[in-house]
């Protein structure tokens, strides 16, 4: 892909990037990226990955209530930590899904608003990163939302953000009609953290069908760690989930973490769910073991030595043409 605009967090240097480990347990109850497109904004942090961290992944159910959801969210980070997971990646929506058209817009609000403020105090209680992917912060008007990738680091502060490129303006197989477009104003950057884990790749849910958003976090900026927040329906998710995941992680010898959304969130909405982790060779390393359903975590322990191991062994990097052509 020819240079996007972006935002990098960036800082410090790169270390030397295989992980091993992987346990897995469930716990209960062409970016045609033109100057035109994307703007363009520079940030620097002191961050510095270490080569092997614990990562989990959350499913759950959201509801339209919101302290039923962060109370989902503070026990499932409470029972992570115990665990000794660093870095909590949850799905898309994960503060609220509303039943009807709208809803969510209503209830939008900056990040330095409430809503955040309440997930970035459990991110420093737990001593823990989170990643909050779909959060619905404030639009440009009173009609519109962006569907934002929030990441807080373990002090509590909001690390960086990212605005869902992507919307789902789709008709899916059984009638059903999805028009994200008409309450959510589509973002325009590409962003690029440096964190302990190594260096990530924000994305959300619909982004995953559009690989050259993953090209250009990998080859343009390094990404070594991609996120994937969703809500994939249960009829695309069947269909597609896992096998996307796994192409975009072979593509770009990342690791790939995809915490979804599960089940039915009221009679109108239904998701897929198998949250998972997938290491740079493709192999799936953690999910769920119980129920594709079911609410709770997986872990994985990743070492970003395998990141380096692989593409040192399968240098695509080197042979990619089309920049060039």
């Amino acid at each position: 892909c020819r240079p996007p605009e972006q935002v990098i967090q960036a800082a410090g240097h790169r270390l030397p990037l295989l992980v091993m480990a992987l346990a897995s347990f469930a716990v209960s109850p062409p970016i045609a990226a033109s100057a035109a497109v994307l703007r363009r904004a520079m940030s620097f942090s002191s961050v510095s990955a270490a080569s092997q961290a614990r990562v989990g992944v959350v499913q759950m159910t959201s509801v339209g209530d919101l302290d039923a959801n962060y109370a989902t969210c503070s026990r499932l980070t409470k029972e992570a930590a115990a665990a000794g997971v660093k870095f909590l990646c949850f799905p898309e929506v994960f503060s609220f899904i509303g039943s009807k058209d709208g809803e969510s817009v209503k209830l939008a609000e900056p990040l330095d608003g409430p809503i955040m403020q309440r997930y970035c105090s459990l991110a420093n209680e737990s001593s823990m990163w989170l990643s909050l992917g779909g959060f619905q912060e404030r639009g440009p008007d009173d009609s519109h939302q962006y569907n934002t990738h929030v990441l807080i680091d373990e002090s509590g502060k909001v690390r960086s953000s990212y605005r869902k490129i992507h919307l789902f303006d789709v008709d899916v197989p059984g009638n059903m009609v999805y028009k994200e477009s008409r309450f959510t104003t589509a973002g325009d950057t590409v962003v690029v953290v440096d964190s302990p884990f190594g260096r990530l790749g924000l994305t959300v849910c619909y982004d995953l069908r559009f690989p050259e958003l993953y090209q250009c976090l990998r080859f343009k900026h390094q990404a070594q760690v991609l996120l994937v927040p969703s809500a994939f329906t249960k009829v695309t998710g069947e269909a597609h989930w896992e096998i996307l995941l796994r192409a975009r992680a072979i593509e770009t010898q990342c690791y790939v973490i995809a915490a979804a959304q599960a089940g039915k969130h009221n009679e109108k909405r239904e998701s897929y769910g198998d949250s998972i982790i997938i290491d740079p060779w493709g192999t799936v390393i953690a999910r769920l073991p119980a129920d594709r359903l079911s609410t709770g975590f997986a872990v994985a322990d990743i070492d970003l030595s395998k990141v380096e191991a692989v593409r040192s062994k399968m240098p695509i990097s080197e042979h990619r043409k089309f920049e060039s052509i």
